[in-house]
């Protein structure tokens, strides 16, 4: 078994699942063993590793070479997503000659190659899978433990040409907050990529433009016996709200480059209900169009009862890199898929249906593409990555960093 495969199944045992309704940062304290167990580790390893009061971990590798070299970052985060739990992973190399994978005896937790048929290409792999009851974690835990494995072995041989090679990992990316205390200019690099994608060969340099609006319903409690006239039920509003958002434009509806509105939590009763949507576009002219027909929406049926029912609080949460990155810097891109095609992978880059630490870095003057980690079904009970893909993404990484060798 290859160090980064050992190092993979040894950080999806860490419980590292973000939390979008804390009020701290990192918004869960067990992110931050993970953290701690990276930097103890790179210090081992000879390296200047620190995690400062945010959690965020900083490392550098220096250049071997003589004169002035690129200083390229390699990041990833080490959070899962709050969808499915995290906690007591229990992982599991298969040998896969196709068809589908049980997960365990309960026929619910089946991979099934109907229903995701990129199993086929993986035929005579091995899948590392979860046994159905969590998520695996390789969002990003697989770009983790490459980042680690292609920096081990940049230690272990010397003598391989290298850049300066910055690295960093980060707490609550999936909360949309990953690098909201990230020090750029102290952390000195002068591009990179994050290592956060999904199925090898994939490089992104569009993402979506993003926003979230928190939706609070405040309706009339009276005894449904005598609510004629009087009761205003919340979930009644609710459902009203939410049917008037376009059918179309729903995460299960769209693809490519269209937007969506995607209700993500709702909780509440008759008399007062909140519920939080995040609103999605990479055309930020569109995404402006969006928020403002979630605003129109509410004023529409304000107007109908007659009195402020639903409040509407809008965030904007990122922007798509596309034009910071087209402004000089698609050598990175480039770079990138000379790198995949010399280890005999085909590159293909495509428009990310999210968002990545990438780009917020970008917009505040770090560019920074991104990079498939290798895994496929991100978020779900489902999700796995073929260990050939991990390994690899180890190669892959330590070819493009040589690309920028001078």
């Amino acid at each position: 078994m290859k160090e980064v495969t050992k190092l993979f199944l040894d950080y999806v045992k860490f419980d590292t699942q973000s939390d979008e309704n804390s009020t701290t940062y990192p918004s869960t304290s067990k992110q931050l063993e993970l953290l701690k167990h990276l930097k103890e580790t790179l210090i081992e390893w000879g390296l200047d590793a620190k995690m400062d009061e945010w959690g965020y971990v900083t490392a550098t590798l220096p250049t071997n070479q003589a004169g002035e070299q690129p200083k390229v970052c390699l990041i990833a985060h080490v959070d899962t997503s709050p969808a499915v739990s995290g906690k007591d992973v229990k992982a599991r190399i298969v040998e896969y000659h196709g068809g589908d994978v049980v997960l365990n005896e309960d026929p619910r937790y089946v991979l099934s190659r109907e229903e995701f048929p990129a199993l086929d290409r993986y035929v005579g792999k091995h899948l590392i899978v979860t046994d159905g009851t969590t998520l695996l974690g390789a969002d990003d835990k697989a770009g983790v433990a490459e980042i680690m494995a292609a920096v081990r072995h940049l230690l272990l041989n010397p003598s391989i040409p290298r850049p300066t090679v910055k690295i960093a990992f980060t707490p609550d990316e999936e909360v949309g907050s990953g690098v909201a205390h990230f020090d750029v200019e102290s952390f000195g690099a002068d591009f990179g990529y994050t290592v956060d994608g999904g199925e090898i060969g994939e490089i992104n340099y569009e993402c979506f433009n993003a926003a979230s609006a928190l939706v609070k319903i405040k309706g009339v409690s009276i005894h449904p016996g005598d609510a004629y006239g009087k009761m205003i039920n919340a979930v009644d509003v609710f459902c009203e709200f939410h049917q008037g958002l376009p059918l179309e434009e729903r995460p299960a509806t769209t693809k490519g480059y269209q937007g969506f509105y995607m209700a993500d939590e709702v909780q509440g009763n008759l008399e007062e209900l909140s519920a939080k949507y995040i609103i999605r576009d990479h055309d930020l002219a569109k995404l402006q169009a969006k928020k403002d027909y979630i605003l129109s929406l509410a004023e529409r049926i304000n107007d109908r009862y007659g009195k402020k029912v639903v409040e509407v609080t809008l965030r904007d949460q990122y922007r798509n890199m596309r034009a910071k990155l087209e402004d000089g810097h698609m050598d990175l891109v480039q770079n990138a898929q000379k790198a995949f095609e010399s280890m005999g992978v085909t590159p293909f880059v495509t428009p990310i249906r999210g968002g990545t630490d990438g780009a917020s870095l970008t917009q505040r003057g770090l560019p920074c593409p991104n990079l498939s980690a290798g895994g496929h079904n991100f978020h779900g009970r489902y999700e796995y990555i073929p260990l050939e893909s991990l390994e690899t993404m180890v190669d892959v990484l330590l070819a493009l960093l040589g690309n920028f060798v001078k």
